[in-house]
């Protein structure tokens, strides 16, 4: 009885929908995986883990429907991928750092993951017949000279310089993708995704909520690049992974990039009084000058994800802090901050 049990399950899995996720180790990718396998897929996680944490992989480990292949996306894809092409019906690219120090840090890397990744795993959903979805990145728009951003925008971006790798790279990861699908290879969509922060975020990864976060818990002074007023708009992750599957699950023809962002915009300096309302943090700030290429203003335009998915944000940025500094606190042994009720 035991036997046929474990026959039965494992014959449920093998039916349920195979999904890979390139970059599915990642901070957004871990939070995708674990949304998919609620769903009832059956998940593919593909990561080099050069920049994810190997502890967000624990929160799915064990799962039956769930299984990591280590690989570099600039790599052939590993035959434990290509022997099951013909499965897959759902392939998401989230692979490549993402934030400014992450992919500096090998720029060459970094352009390669855009392109000649993204290649392979087109070339995979198009062999699958498999929807595949990009993740693309506010990045395109530059240092914008338009208010919000559009994805009509072409950007204003200088593709020579630190930041090239990714801005350009991430440019042409989105003209490859939509070469695809203009000559009939693949069915695809490419999400232009803003500011992101939550739980399981990587604490020296850069970016800036995770930087006053970890700061202000800590004690260490608190850096502002700037003056502080440049504008952000953050995006709870829950409320990302949601628009990226209705995005993969809608029925439009995938010919047009789709923002997904807040369009709650705010200075640095405000966000700051928010972490530091929260945390308690008597800590000092630290003003260092701004980084080259670094944008003056983002906040999307989210109206055509509005229409053609139904989507917005639900979290509000007190919530979502909340429970971002409380997850922080917890992985850097400091006093717990309380959650949202």
């Amino acid at each position: 009885m035991q036997n046929e049990r474990t026959e039965g399950k494992r014959m449920k899995n093998q039916n349920a929908p195979l999904t890979l996720v390139a970059g599915g180790a990642g901070f957004i990718g871990s939070h995708l995986c674990a949304a998919l396998l609620a769903r009832g897929d059956h998940v593919v996680c593909l990561d080099n883990l050069q920049t994810a944490r190997a502890s967000n992989l624990k929160l799915l480990e064990g799962h039956p429907r769930f299984e990591f292949v280590k690989a570099d996306v600039v790599d052939p894809l590993p035959a434990s991928i290509t022997s099951r092409a013909g499965r897959f019906t759902r392939v998401y690219n989230l692979a490549c750092a993402a934030s400014p120090p992450q992919y500096q840090e090998d720029p060459e890397h970094t352009m390669l993951t855009c392109v000649v990744g993204t290649d392979h795993l087109l070339r995979l959903a198009e062999q699958a017949g498999a929807r595949f979805l990009l993740t693309s990145t506010s990045e395109v728009y530059g240092d914008p000279e338009i208010h919000p951003q559009r994805e009509d925008y072409r950007g204003f971006v200088n593709c020579t310089g630190p930041r090239a790798c990714y801005d350009e790279g991430k440019r042409a990861a989105e003209a490859m993708t939509f070469d695809f699908a203009r000559t009939g290879r693949a069915d695809v969509r490419v999400a232009r995704i803003f500011n992101t922060y939550g739980p399981q975020m990587h604490p020296d990864d850069g970016r800036v909520v995770s930087n006053l976060i970890c700061q202000a818990l800590s004690g260490r002074p608190i850096t502002i690049y700037g003056d502080g007023t440049q504008t952000r708009s953050f995006c709870y992750v829950s409320d990302l992974v949601d628009g990226l599957m209705r995005l993969m699950e809608s029925d439009i023809d995938g010919m047009e990039p789709i923002n997904l962002g807040n369009p709650n915009e705010m200075t640095v300096n405000e966000l700051l009084g928010h972490i530091v309302e929260l945390t308690g943090s008597g800590a000092g700030v630290e003003y260092r000058p701004l980084p080259v290429d670094d944008p003056r203003r983002r906040r999307p335009d989210i109206s055509r994800a509005a229409a053609l998915l139904g989507w917005e944000p639900r979290v509000d940025l007190r919530e979502g802090l909340e429970r971002t500094c409380a997850w922080f606190a917890g992985e850097l042994a400091a006093p717990r901050v309380a959650a949202a009720a």
